[in-house]
């Protein structure tokens, strides 16, 4: 939990004004709405916490939501007719401004927090809480800003997050490492079955940091995120804190405790066979054979390598499948199973036209790397009969 709401993000005001009158146009108010969304809580004991708080009391509109554990706020852009703040019901809403026509929206609230919210013909009523019982993001230290573009973060999680476990038995294996040297910034995530490493140069050269994010902060970071290769986003990192800045919208999030998972151990460069082969056959292969697995099924793709062919095969209930694929064999053959699922995952998000795999043995961890060292896919094997292949 963030703790008390002294410390408030901004320069907040010292007494909460009771009425308020806002102008904005309908895409604006959706704007806002469904960015700060993110971090409204899908099933809280504390009623305010599933409002978003609307504060008009400066010169400038704002809308923060928070769980507590995420927070997020963002500015939006119309006209303060009368200064105020409240807290309105976060589902309630979004789904007004969502159906409300393409026009200009009046939202005006009362001493006893009765909202109106007006456009064309268009009138609601609603009630509101007061903004002061609201828990505001804490103010968080920015010291150092790193800084990199918002395509690059918006990749690289997309390019991790999917190893992330799903449950929380193990609270670090639900989060990401960003660790920062120098001028390279390593984000690592895994769960058990695999590990992803993509590294990214900075623009800049910083200390050396290290934190784990929760891969849920990731994830609504990167929806909301524009995307752009020409904007930037600045990340300032604290012991307990990570905050995003971005446009006009600032997301903070509680760190997970612990230290990350040593994984250099895990990342043997030795191996018995490499493969060169196309990502797009390879993927389009794997794919093409889990047609035949239903969901649950814990059936392996087996990949049995020789001197310049693959040859896949998957057996289920349901049927079986093999295929060739060309490839260009360094060292010795192999036979050897994995979760189809873990591979598609993998060569997904690999923009490269042809990959390597690097293998030793079939009960050792297969290796998707590049030659420049951008990115490292590990990928554990699965156990299989050879006998019935």
């Amino acid at each position: 939990m963030y703790g008390v709401r002294t410390i408030y993000s901004t320069n907040h005001r010292k007494e909460l004004l009771t009425t308020m009158k806002l102008i904005c146009s309908k895409s604006n108010l959706l704007h806002g709405v469904n960015i700060v969304s993110k971090a409204v809580p899908t099933r809280t004991t504390m009623a305010i916490l599933e409002c978003i708080l609307i504060d008009a009391s400066a010169n400038e509109i704002k809308f923060t939501a928070n769980d507590m554990e995420l927070g997020i706020e963002t500015k939006i852009e119309g006209e303060i007719a009368e200064r105020g703040v409240i807290a309105l019901d976060a589902k309630i809403f979004s789904e007004i401004v969502r159906k409300l026509p393409d026009s200009d929206v009046v939202i005006e609230t009362d001493a006893s927090f009765k909202t109106t919210i007006t456009c064309e013909k268009a009138k609601f009523n609603i009630v509101g809480k007061s903004g002061d019982d609201f828990s505001y993001i804490p103010y968080i230290e920015r010291n150092e800003a790193i800084t990199l573009s918002q395509f690059t973060l918006k990749e690289v999680i997309r390019q991790t997050i999917f190893s992330i476990a799903d449950n929380d038995n193990n609270k670090l294996m639900t989060g990401e490492l960003f660790e920062i040297e120098e001028n390279h910034l390593k984000v690592v995530s895994l769960d058990g079955h695999r590990i992803s490493i993509r590294n990214i140069e900075l623009k800049n050269n910083y200390e050396h940091k290290k934190v784990v994010v929760p891969g849920k902060t990731l994830q609504e970071v990167s929806k909301i995120l524009p995307g752009s290769a020409e904007e930037d986003v600045n990340m300032f990192l604290t012991d307990n804190h990570i905050v995003f800045e971005f446009d006009d919208t600032t997301v903070v999030s509680r760190l997970i405790e612990g230290e990350y998972f040593k994984i250099e151990q895990m990342l043997s460069s030795d191996y018995e066979t490499k493969i060169k082969i196309s990502k797009r056959e390879l993927l389009d292969c794997i794919d093409r054979a889990t047609l035949l697995v239903k969901e649950g099924d814990k059936k392996p793709i087996i990949m049995n390598v020789t001197d310049g062919n693959m040859e896949l095969k998957i057996n289920s209930f349901i049927g079986s499948m093999n295929e060739d694929i060309d490839i260009v064999k360094d060292g010795k053959d192999i036979l050897i199973g994995f979760n189809p699922k873990f591979f598609i995952d993998a060569l997904r998000v690999i923009d490269e036209e042809e990959v390597s795999l690097y293998m030793v043995n079939p009960k050792a961890p297969c290796f998707i790397k590049d030659d420049e060292g951008k990115f490292i896919y590990l990928i554990l094997p699965v156990n299989f009969n050879a006998s019935t292949v």
